[in-house]
């Protein structure tokens, strides 16, 4: 049973819904116990055939029980000031599910108590308080308006009166006992309480009297409130008084076995002692439970002297730590970290190095070199059974497959894989964590990701590695090189964990699309794996092993519903995507599929089999024209190769002569490098002008204008230096430039040609520009020979190392369709007189 403390005459608790009721003295005036006289009086009293209901969210009104209730909600405030303007009676009814914030009729139980208003209180901090008197049950019939408020008919609640027989008698007397018990065993209930049950006369009004005031859930109460039969009401009071009082007494029986009459140091021990034996009792946790918990899982760990004994003094210094204090929690959470964290736990390696193999040829079609490295690293790993994990970093475009590929890594080896986004990373926090001392101090990411994994040897990638930024708030790029190097990651130190960790056994794997932007510090630490484009051929298989059944799946369609043959696809590669990946041709069969969806869900007749003609109805007109750099009826064009960040690309140097006084004009959004390969192959061409037959003079009578066409795009590097010289060469000899033609290499001012980078992603833009001939520097001649002879076999590379090279393979000795007049133009003498 639950009563309030002692205190003035009329006291609420506003804040308390399940058990308010007004304070009660012996003088009491204001809540007068109910006689038989004033029960008949109420159950006469006539109630009005429909009532506006006011929904109950944590208590159960009883007839003739007077308690007060907090108002929140705007329609029950309206409902009572209205009712009070009038009858002041009303209709109360509990809400079946308490989390409902504005209920229905439906969702109220319907069986409910007529009320009537005694007084409303406006209280300091704004809620309105209405003091309610329940007069007798009802039965919600049916609803009549749902605004401001609900509005319902009601029909009498129909009840059994019980038998006055001994049986009865003896019930309600065992009842009042039970009750008078309970207050004695509870020192938080006043003893006015017993008082009033003493001074109650009516049977029906003590029973209803306890069933509101015990200690019960609302439900509990709700279904006492439905039980017709008196009798069988009383019966139920007296069962739940009888658990009640059985709790008391046990609680009182656990309290008495810990009380001893000790001295004050001993009394506090066992006062904590008593808290603990409650809480074992309870089955809750205790501070000493706690710490109990924590050295049993710390005893089950695998940790070395060092970290064990750093457990154990962190564990003494939580035990002296006041649970109530805020550094309670905090080194709680740091005990539990230095638990979760896998120390010296690792899953076992799979060595079966053909498993392997075909877990990383089925998940990935090409991507050779990186294979071979991996199955290396397994291969080592089986003969020596410890190794340092190499720190592998794959660079290519975006869409190759760099971070699936880690998953795959993970597959091959068996071991758990994590994966650490670095994009946009700032704050070296991030990387080695915050101390302790900060306000939601936390570990950094690193040590969060082997937590998460669960064991100390997991697969680790290291996203967008390249992406790393930093400010103001640390370098977190600075961060990393302990992290990936592999002499210094064995004893990884987190500011928030304080003690090293072992990383040498994690794999990282970071991926980056260009290593220009990673300091050059962290780039020593890694292992450099170019991940270059696709050829179309390799598209053309991941699109069918891959790409395709994975859209099928994302569409619901089978096997059955649609197919694309190789020519389809080759001609979504070419026409429809530009990339080295395969990230937009995902997208592309992506848009294929879901049109092939449409006719399905439509229930329209269509072809499984995807045609060229369906490609075009689908994703529109070809945006790519691979014929587009056939023409070299202009003097003065060269097809170049570029890289950029997502892969290979072609670029054309255009230039042009005009009269003039020699001037040089470069325009196209020219970076420095560029510029300055310009200047050069200009420099060249004028200090050896009589091996290409040109006359010296006309370089200070013509004005030179060179542009790199897409002039928004901003352009650099070094690579484009012979195509630059070429462009110039044919532009003042007027002779054509082979046809299908493309060239990439950087010149010197001595007429050296020198390798460049890029070389794979640059092929296979010249293969899809139908590009027939290569010029490159020889020394770039290995890129080529890494590349299956079967993709590049309808192309003819040529090899050069000196600038005459170039122009004698890439100029004809034939003179465009309408020349430049480039005869030198005598100056007129002056006649004297």
């Amino acid at each position: 049973m639950t009563f309030k403390q002692k205190g003035p005459l009329m006291s609420f608790d506003p804040f308390d819904f399940k058990n308010a009721m007004p304070v009660i003295n012996e003088d009491s005036e204001f809540f007068p116990l109910m006689s038989s006289e004033d029960e008949e009086e109420m159950n006469n009293e006539q109630v009005p055939d429909a009532l506006p209901i006011l929904p109950l969210r944590n208590t159960v009104l009883f007839p003739g029980v007077v308690i007060p209730i907090t108002v929140g909600r705007d329609k029950s405030i309206k409902l009572i000031r209205d009712a009070n303007k009038g009858t002041r009676m009303i209709g109360v009814a509990a809400q079946k599910d308490v989390a409902v914030e504005d209920p229905t009729f439906e969702q109220l139980h319907q069986v409910g108590t007529v009320a009537v208003i005694i007084k409303m209180l406006q209280m300091p901090d704004g809620n309105t308080t209405v003091i309610l008197q329940g007069k007798k049950r009802f039965y919600l019939k049916e609803e009549v308006q749902t605004e401001p408020y609900i509005k319902a008919t009601i029909e009498p609640f129909k009840e059994v009166k019980p038998k006055e027989d001994k049986e009865y008698k003896a019930m309600i007397s065992s009842i009042k006992d039970m009750a008078m018990n309970i207050i004695q065993l509870s020192p938080n209930i006043p003893s006015e309480a017993g008082i009033a049950i003493r001074n109650i006369e009516s049977n029906s009004f003590l029973i209803n009297f306890i069933s509101s005031n015990m200690n019960a859930d609302m439900s509990v109460k709700q279904g006492l409130l439905e039980v017709a039969n008196r009798r069988e009401m009383a019966n139920q009071v007296l069962g739940h008084l009888t658990t009640e009082l059985q709790m008391l007494e046990l609680k009182n029986q656990i309290q008495t076995r810990v009380r001893v009459d000790l001295d004050k140091q001993q009394r506090d021990y066992f006062l904590n002692q008593q808290l603990k034996t409650i809480q074992e009792e309870l089955g809750g946790n205790t501070p000493d439970l706690e710490l109990e918990n924590l050295r049993e899982r710390g005893a089950k760990k695998k940790w070395d002297v060092e970290v064990k004994k750093h457990f154990n003094k962190e564990l003494e210094k939580l035990a002296r730590i006041n649970p109530a204090a805020a550094d309670y929690s905090v080194q709680i959470n740091y005990l539990e970290l230095l638990l979760d964290l896998p120390w010296n736990e690792f899953t076992k390696d799979n060595f079966d190095l053909k498993r392997a193999e075909k877990v990383l040829d089925k998940d990935h079609f090409g991507l050779d070199k990186v294979k071979q490295r991996i199955i290396e690293y397994l291969a080592v790993l089986k003969l020596k059974h410890d190794m340092k994990a190499p720190i592998l970093c794959l660079v290519g475009p975006p869409g190759v497959g760099k971070t699936s590929l880690g998953k795959s890594i993970a597959k091959a080896l068996g071991r758990k894989y994590v994966r650490m986004a670095l994009g946009g990373i700032r704050d070296e926090a991030e990387i080695r964590g915050h101390r302790k001392t900060y306000i939601g101090a936390m570990p950094g990411r690193i040590i969060q990701s082997v937590k998460k994994a669960g064991a100390a040897n997991p697969v680790f990638i290291l996203d967008e590695i390249d992406k790393v930024g930093s400010d103001f708030r640390g370098d977190p790029s600075s961060a990393l090189l302990e992290v990936l190097d592999p002499e210094q990651n064995n004893s990884f130190y987190d500011h928030y964990v304080e003690m090293d960790f072992d990383l040498s056994n994690v794999m990282f794997i970071a991926t980056a699309n260009s290593l220009s932007s990673i300091q050059p510090a962290l780039l020593d630490r890694m292992e450099i794996i170019e991940v270059n484009g696709y050829t179309i051929e390799e598209k053309v298989e991941i699109a069918k092993q891959h790409l395709l059944p994975k859209q099928r799946e994302a569409h619901g369609l089978k096997t059955r519903d649609v197919a694309i043959k190789p020519d389809v696809i080759e001609k979504i590669i070419e026409d429809y995507t530009r990339e080295s990946g395969v990230r937009g041709l995902e997208k592309k069969i992506g848009s294929v599929v879901r049109g092939v969806a449409k006719n399905i869900a439509l229930d329209e007749i269509y072809n499984p089999s995807v045609s060229k003609k369906d490609v075009e109805r689908i994703l529109g007109a070809p945006i790519f024209d691979k014929d587009l750099y056939e023409n070299n009826n202009n003097a003065g064009v060269v097809t170049g190769l570029a890289w950029t960040s997502v892969g290979g690309d072609i670029l054309f140097i255009e230039a042009s002569l005009s009269p003039g006084k020699g001037k040089l004009t470069l325009t196209g959004s020219l970076g420095d490098v560029m510029k300055e390969s310009a200047v050069i192959a200009l420099a060249y061409l004028r200090a050896h002008a009589a091996r290409f037959n040109i006359d010296g003079r006309l370089f200070d009578q013509w004005d030179v204008h060179v542009h790199v066409p897409a002039g928004a795009t901003p352009k650099d590097g070094p690579s484009a230096g012979i195509t630059m010289l070429t462009a110039l060469t044919s532009a003042f000899t007027q002779r054509k430039v082979k046809q299908n033609l493309a060239m990439t290499g950087e010149i010197t001012l001595r007429g050296r040609v020198l390798p460049v980078g890029g070389i794979k992603e640059k092929i296979l833009a010249a293969k899809r520009a139908n590009i027939k001939e290569i010029i490159l520097c020889k020394s770039n001649q290995k890129d080529i020979l890494e590349i299956k002879e079967s993709y590049i076999k309808d192309l003819q590379f040529h090899y050069v190392t000196e600038m005459r090279e170039v122009i004698e393979l890439a100029l004809l000795n034939e003179k465009v369709d309408e020349p430049l007049d480039l005869t030198i133009k005598q100056p007129v003498k002056a006649e004297l007189n």
